[in-house]
């Protein structure tokens, strides 16, 4: 039996795992602790859309009383929804892949209101394989019953996705209190119910509760109420991203009427030396950054002077006891980039504990999750990928960090080429000008398809403003350099930051189209600034021209309410921006301007309309530097027949011959030199193979700068 059981509470993602528990039992294999892990969102989804569980809810939702027109539909459509819900289930976790053709063919799936858009999507299904296209029409029938769930049975039901912001922090704990005090919704019982089967089967002493949104903190809460009703001895544990901004400020008792302990930020330690103290039960505990109730006081414990654990030694997360075939894949907008979110199974790593930038004035750099930055090895890093991917089957890593270091995912690609791994993979990026086409190809060869990046407000005076560290000319150039190689971007954007002014929001607009219209990124998501408590921003309102309305804290505290002494309501530009984004995203609505997809009067833009595109042909430094290493990516070459002192150099990639003429001397030069560029042979700097050419044949600059250079530059020759 575990001792420790750890449960991510409804809900997260639908198609992967939340990592944290992942993380955490991996750290605990290191110490030959036994620990057991439930991923109770996935267990209710699957369980609720089932035939059973579709069934019962049916039974619940036909005693409401006055349904809308839609769910009326839906109600009358029983039969229809019982006899599709499991295909559908099973086509979405991959295991009914041939059903794809029966949904993309009307009529099968049941349709209500969701799939109104249809008319108007129809052309981004050009864009979409059988497959996709499935995968979008099963999610539409998804969310069709959600809105029936919403409408008649429990309105607190969501599936995980974006929200313009999270709302304000719970300060006091009596709304969430209250509702707890009412007995459990339909979901509610489907999830104790899971829950209860785990603990009768393993029994822990300890359950720790992995509670990283706000949208898990209900049901945390309601498993809590639940173990502490019907296994009263059981320790309980709350910890990950939500304690770690929101519950710093703790105060309320009553919570500790439900948990017995919360820690707070990396919880290997916290949680090891927790363990520890519930085994002895000594009265004075040892721990680390942890709340508990003393003498019915909230008290913060930290009195332990172990240190945190070293990244290099949290071990490798372990999936085992997550159910990884039952995770589905939903397609909600037809946008490659956009699904990575929703589609696909990943395994998650990370390259680095902390942001290395760790400036930004809107950003919690303040705590520890930001503030620590410590990377680990690439060869530490490639060691755990090829562990998880013996472990779960699967070859495809998100990498969650706050913002990846180009440095370490440069040596990070170097050993995947080196160990041959055919992997996928994709990360939260800076926009730094590191990034050059080079470097992006060489990304791109070890497998990175995507990455994600804030271009925030698109406004270079707002971006000096937040302490960026980029402006928009340079994020145009690199997110150009990753399009080039191949690698989709999306922009994570964000309007009413503080002092800007609505020019600076319609010409941040006109940015981002210009941005999609040249093709340089492919994904985009709008968000409304929220002042977090542990910002700059947070921390030092005056210096920014915001004026903070804050309640008295004794729960949570991290999103504050604000008035921003501009004194401009930015929520008028929500739908504007996210229209245009969603047109932009599909290719279309460039030509309109964009202060007309305001419903409110706007001034037009300010920006030319040619500036990102004069961004992008700014020419790049053209110097040779001696450091930089030369690799060769390309495919077999060999040398053709010669003519007139010319010879052909025949280069075969994976699609075709490429026929390139050098003078013979530096013909042959290259064939000797190539196979020494390669990634499995020790690392041959610029200035070396500098050298090397003038001992042979001359002068180096004219030579690197010719059109066959250009050539080979072009199908596989890098320099990093």
């Amino acid at each position: 039996m575990a001792e420790l059981l750890l449960i991510t509470p409804p809900f997260t993602q639908l198609n992967t795992p939340y990592p944290a528990t992942a993380y955490l039992k991996g750290y605990f294999n290191t110490l030959d602790i036994e620990i057991d892990q439930q991923d109770l969102g996935i267990e209710v989804i699957v369980a609720l859309f089932s035939k059973k569980g579709l069934s019962q809810l049916f039974d619940v939702a036909a005693g409401f009383e006055n349904p809308s027109e839609n769910a009326s539909r839906i109600l009358n459509l029983r039969n229809a929804y019982l006899l599709t819900i499991e295909p559908v289930i099973s086509f979405l976790q991959g295991k009914n892949t041939s059903l794809a053709r029966q949904i993309c063919t009307d009529p099968f799936l049941p349709q209500a209101s969701r799939f109104d858009q249809l008319e108007e999507m129809d052309w981004a299904f050009g864009h979409m394989g059988v497959q996709d296209k499935a995968k979008h029409l099963a999610t539409l029938y998804l969310e069709d019953l959600s809105d029936l769930i919403i409408e008649c049975v429990d309105p607190h039901f969501g599936f995980s996705r974006y929200a313009e912001r999270l709302g304000r922090s719970a300060n006091s704990f009596d709304e969430l209190h209250a509702q707890l005090q009412f007995a459990p919704s339909f979901i509610d019982e489907i999830t104790l119910r899971l829950l209860d089967e785990r603990m009768k089967k393993i029994n822990p002493s300890v359950v720790g509760f992995s509670v990283p949104f706000p949208g898990n903190l209900y049901s945390a809460f309601r498993c809590a109420q639940f173990l502490k009703e019907n296994y009263p001895a059981t320790k309980i544990v709350m910890g990950g991203g939500f304690p770690n901004t929101e519950l710093r400020d703790l105060k309320d008792p009553r919570v500790f009427s439900y948990f017995d302990f919360i820690t707070l930020d990396d919880g290997e330690r916290p949680m090891q030396l927790l363990l520890e103290h519930i085994r002895d039960g000594k009265k004075q505990p040892t721990l680390k950054r942890t709340f508990c109730l003393q003498d019915g006081e909230v008290t913060y414990i930290n009195n332990a002077t172990d240190p945190d654990v070293k990244q290099s030694a949290v071990g490798t997360p372990d999936y085992q006891g997550l159910p990884l075939d039952d995770y589905i894949s939903v397609i909600e907008v037809a946008n490659p980039m956009h699904s990575l979110w929703t589609d696909g199974r990943w395994n998650k790593l990370t390259m680095a504990h902390g942001c290395y930038w760790g400036k930004c004035t809107f950003c919690d750099i303040s705590l520890d999750y930001i503030k620590i930055y410590e990377p680990i090895a690439a060869k530490k890093l490639v060691d755990r990928m090829e562990q998880l991917i013996e472990q779960t089957g699967f070859s495809g890593f998100h990498f969650v960090d706050e913002a990846a270091p180009p440095a370490l995912m440069k040596e990070l690609a170097l050993e995947i080429l080196r160990r041959e791994l055919s992997v996928t993979w994709w990360t939260n990026i800076r926009f730094e000008k590191s990034f050059s086409l080079d470097l992006c190809l060489l990304l791109k060869a070890s497998g990175c398809i995507a990455v994600s990046g804030g271009l925030e407000v698109a406004s270079d005076r707002l971006l000096k403003l937040i302490d960026k560290g980029v402006t928009v000319a340079q994020v145009a150039q690199v997110t150009d350099h990753f399009t080039q190689a191949g690698i989709m971007v999306h922009a994570y954007l964000m309007y009413g930051y503080p002092t800007q002014t609505i020019q600076e929001t319609i010409d941040s607009l006109e940015m981002v189209r210009q941005l999609f219209e040249q093709g340089t990124i492919q994904s985009g998501f709008w968000h409304q600034f929220a002042m977090t408590a542990h910002s700059p921003v947070g921390l030092n309102p005056e210096a920014f021209g915001v004026i903070p309305q804050q309640n008295e804290i004794s729960f949570a505290n991290n999103d504050v309410a604000f008035v921003d002494e501009a004194g401009i309501d930015h929520s008028i530009f929500s739908y504007g921006l996210k229209k245009s984004l969603y047109n932009y995203m599909h290719g279309v609505g460039f030509e309109w301007p964009v202060h007309e997809w305001f419903e409110e009067k706007m001034p037009p833009t300010s920006i030319d309309s040619d500036f990102i595109e004069n961004a992008i042909n700014q020419h790049e430094d053209l110097k040779i530097k001696p450091d930089a290493q030369v690799i060769w990516l390309g495919g077999s070459c060999h040398l053709g027949p010669s003519k007139k002192g010319k010879v052909k150099i025949e280069v075969h990639s994976i699609t075709e011959t490429i026929n390139i003429k050098m003078l013979e001397p530096e013909g042959q030069w290259f064939l000797k030199q190539v196979e020494n560029l390669r990634i499995d042979q020790p690392s041959i700097k610029m200035r070396m193979l500098k050298e090397s050419f003038e001992e042979a044949c001359g002068d180096f600059e004219p030579f690197w700068f010719s059109k066959p250079i250009n050539q080979l530059r072009s199908i596989g020759l890098i320099v990093i």
